[in-house]
């Protein structure tokens, strides 16, 4: 189905770095973007989450990692669908029972982020929201996108909510980690993940 186009990108772009360029998340991070762009150009649907949510945390003796889902973007004729990972992979995320027996965590929350996907005729799939409790001192990452720039919708649809990041410490502070950052944590600690929503599609009553 693709012998009819033509792919041209421009060496040294982002999407053709130099062997000396640092790069990472290529395929969780940029991939969304890039499937986001190509369906605009065509209005074929509205913006998903736009990226995979990746989150891990660990120290010298182990590593976690996992990625998280978030909303679809609504199209002409179709609802987005909610907590789902789009254009890149379905990923299976560890059960709760697992996560929580094989590291030192408590899962506080996983749910739907209602109200998150973008109004429209068609309405945006709603992201997810997952907190989890540390219950040692850990190094925790988190690498993710849209959280400054919303989630499409086309033909008179709303975006999608932003995604949050949000380091919830013992005493009560918070702070909002913005999209890429690296923290220490102590037991008590969380971090609190609001992934985005959907595009809408569509002017409502039309």
């Amino acid at each position: 189905c693709l012998n009819p186009v033509q792919i041209k990108v421009e060496e040294g772009s982002l999407l053709c770095p130099s062997e000396h360029a640092a790069v990472a998340g290529g395929n969780v991070l940029t991939s969304q973007r890039v499937t986001d762009v190509v369906l605009k150009a065509f209005g074929a649907a509205s913006a998903s989450q736009g990226c995979m949510n990746n989150l891990t945390f660990g120290d010298s003796s182990f590593g976690y990692y996992e990625t998280i889902g978030g909303g679809a973007g609504a199209g002409p004729g179709w609802h987005g669908q909610s907590g789902v990972h789009t254009h890149m992979t379905n990923t299976r995320i560890t059960d709760p029972e697992v996560l929580e027996k094989r590291y030192p965590v408590l899962l506080r929350e996983f749910s739907i982020r209602k109200g998150s996907g973008g109004k429209g005729k068609y309405r945006g799939g709603d992201g997810l929201v997952r907190e989890i409790e540390f219950l040692k001192p850990l190094n925790v990452a988190i690498l993710s996108e849209r959280r400054v720039y919303a989630p499409y919708g086309l033909e008179g649809g709303e975006p999608g909510a932003l995604g949050e990041n949000w380091f919830v410490k013992k005493d009560g502070t918070s702070l909002n980690l913005g999209g890429k950052n690296e923290i220490s944590v102590q037991p008590g600690d969380r971090i609190r993940i609001l992934t985005p929503g959907g595009g809408g599609y569509g002017t409502t009553g039309h």
